[in-house]
């Protein structure tokens, strides 16, 4: 009786189409072929993959972009799926680059190993957070932006709206000018540059509005999934449900709370060699919005904190500069709301 062999798939993601590969226990390749990016496309790859052989992985690129349907198909299928980077541009610019080759690459990347990351799996809560953080940011932006574009009318504007609205705050300019009824008169530059601010103002007011919604069910997202998270000192609506983002739906892919640091890029890299042993430099990697949540969490505990507070005072008096006391905080940080992530190991 002959025995099933096993085999790897690999998959380069695109918009339309994927290039799959699927290569035996060696490395050799046993066939490559293009499937629509569609469910019945990932229903032909699965089929064709698993003609194959057993399929014991497959590595996919863009888990988080192109691949993401394909991602889910899979992990409901009970498939093991790794997260596959693109290969590094030296091997490019000797073998070349090609659908095909990315394809291949991955498989192999996935039977050696190098490949191990368990990809996101987008289907629960956090990707609704996710979601909403997208349109929340956005609107954040644009109001700043308009708000900068009101605050530029009145300096450059005439006079009478000089003289009206220079010095007031922004929360009552806003209201006062959306309330504004222009009228057509002498001077059409005055009235054109009232209209235009009204308009601004108005939208200003509609952007504050749908952020107040989103920030409300967002704080019941956040509150439902990791109510102790939101408990901590420093830690906001907003800022926690950056951090579950950056964990994903399926925080166990988490071995260790070392792996969650250097996931949010918290974790010094060591940079030794030869007789400079020992030495470290700063991460500049991981997931940057859960890096600049930490930064902000550190801030609020280093100015609000009584026990932060000492500990920044016992760092400086050993030479340490900010800095290098914020790093130190961020890590421990890192550590205590690993604790607090749902369903974390």
């Amino acid at each position: 009786m002959s025995m099933v062999r096993s085999v790897v798939g690999g998959v380069d993601t695109h918009a339309d189409t994927h290039v799959a590969a699927v290569i035996d226990a060696n490395g050799g390749v046993l066939g490559i072929e293009s499937f629509p990016a569609d469910e019945s496309g990932f229903e032909a790859l699965l089929g064709w993959l698993t003609s194959h052989g057993d399929v014991t992985v497959v590595g996919v690129e863009g888990t988080g972009s192109w691949g993401v349907g394909l991602s889910r198909f899979l992990h409901d299928q009970e498939v093991t799926v790794v997260e596959v980077d693109r290969p590094n541009r030296q091997k490019r610019r000797k073998v070349g680059k090609s659908d095909t080759t990315d394809a291949v690459s991955a498989a192999r990347a996935a039977l050696s190993g190098s490949a191990s990351v368990v990809p996101k799996r987008r289907d629960g809560p956090v990707e609704q957070m996710r979601m909403l953080l997208v349109a929340r940011r956005s609107a954040r932006r644009q109001r700043i932006q308009t708000l900068n574009q009101l605050r530029h009318l009145i300096f450059c504007g005439p006079e009478p709206v000089r003289a009206r609205f220079k010095d007031r705050y922004k929360t009552g300019l806003v209201s006062e000018v959306a309330k504004l009824r222009p009228r057509k008169g002498s001077d059409p530059i005055l009235f054109t540059t009232l209209v235009t601010m009204r308009g601004l103002a108005r939208r200003i007011e509609h952007l504050n509005t749908e952020i107040k919604d989103l920030d409300a069910i967002l704080a019941e997202q956040v509150h439902n999934t990791a109510p102790s998270l939101v408990g901590l000192f420093g830690v906001g609506t907003d800022t926690a449900a950056t951090l579950l983002v950056t964990a994903g739906d399926n925080p166990d892919r988490l071995r260790s709370e070392r792996s969650w640091a250097r996931l949010c890029g918290v974790c010094p890299i060591p940079a030794g060699s030869g007789k400079t042993d020992g030495r470290h430099r700063l991460n500049r990697g991981g997931d940057r919005q859960a890096n600049a949540a930490f930064y902000r969490i550190v801030l609020t505990r280093m100015s609000g904190d009584p026990a932060t507070r000492t500990y920044v005072a016992k760092r400086r008096a050993e030479g340490k500069n900010t800095a290098e006391i914020m790093r130190c905080l961020k890590r421990y940080v890192a550590r205590e709301t690993f604790k607090h992530l749902p369903h974390a190991a």
